[in-house]
C-alpha cells in the first residue's frame, strides 16, 4: 500500500518558481544598475578631464605669466624641457605641434610635464616614461593644442576657442552623454564635437553616434 508520500509528485510549485523569478528579477535590475552607475562614472570622470585642462592652464600662467607647453624661460621657472620645434616661438602663448603629438620637442607634447613639474597636475614629469601622455577613462590618449593648426575636426564649420583639447578612443554610447554635460547635446555643433577616431575631419551628429564605434571628442576653450 502506498503512502501519502510516495503519491507526491516531486518538482517546484508555483510559489517557489515565483520567488525564484523576483530574485532573479532583482539580480538583472542590480546588474544593469550597477553598469548605468559604472557609465555614469566614466562619463563624469572623461568631463572631468576636459574641465581641468584649462584650470592647469588659467594656474601655470598666473604663477608663471606664461603658457605650459610654450613658456620660454621653463628651465629657470621648474627646471622643465624648452620646446623647440617649431624653433623661436615660444613665449607667444601659442601651444604649437598637434593635440596628440608623440615629438618630444613639441609644446603640445611638453604641455604636461610643465604643468606637473608646477604641481598642477599629477604624472610622470619624464617624457620617456611610458605612461607620460594621459589617458581617459576609456583609455584614449587626451591633448592640448592651439586652435591655429588645428586639423582633426574642420567641418561642417571650425571649431571656436584658443585652444583645443582633445580625447581619443571614447565608445560612442559614451559620447552623447559627454556632450550634454559639457555642452549643446549635439555632437557636430557648438563646443564641444565628436569626430570617428578613423575618420577625421566631418564631426558626427548625434543621431548619427553608433554606441560601439570609436571617437575623438574635442572641445574648445
Amino acid at each position: 500500500m502506498k503512502t501519502i508520500s510516495q503519491n507526491r509528485q516531486s518538482g517546484f510549485t508555483l510559489i517557489e518558481i515565483a520567488i525564484v523569478l523576483v530574485i532573479i528579477g532583482l539580480l538583472l535590475g542590480g546588474v544593469l544598475k550597477g553598469q548605468e552607475m559604472i557609465n555614469s562614472a566614466k562619463v563624469k570622470n572623461i568631463a572631468n578631464d576636459f574641465r581641468q585642462i584649462p584650470v592647469y592652464i588659467y594656474g601655470y600662467q598666473d604663477r608663471f605669466r606664461a603658457i605650459p607647453g610654450d613658456d620660454a624661460t621653463v628651465v629657470a621657472n621648474i627646471s622643465g624641457t624648452l620646446a623647440t620645434t617649431p624653433a623661436g616661438v615660444q613665449g607667444n602663448s601659442v601651444i604649437n605641434g598637434l593635440w596628440n603629438s608623440s615629438t618630444s620637442t613639441d609644446e603640445s607634447f611638453l604641455f604636461w610635464q610643465h604643468v606637473r613639474l608646477a604641481g598642477l597636475s599629477a604624472g610622470p614629469t619624464n617624457i620617456a616614461d611610458s605612461t607620460y601622455i594621459p589617458r581617459n577613462a576609456d583609455g584614449g590618449i587626451m591633448g592640448i593644442q592651439s586652435n591655429v593648426g588645428f586639423v582633426t575636426i574642420t567641418a561642417p564649420t571650425a571649431m571656436t576657442g584658443t585652444y583645443i583639447i582633445c580625447s581619443d578612443g571614447i565608445l560612442g554610447k559614451f559620447v552623447k552623454q559627454l556632450d550634454i554635460t559639457l555642452d549643446d547635446g549635439e555632437t557636430s555643433t557648438g563646443s564641444v564635437r565628436a569626430v570617428l577616431k578613423s575618420a577625421p575631419g566631418t564631426a558626427v551628429l548625434s543621431t548619427a553616434i553608433v554606441d560601439a564605434n570609436s571617437y575623438t571628442v574635442c572641445m574648445g576653450v
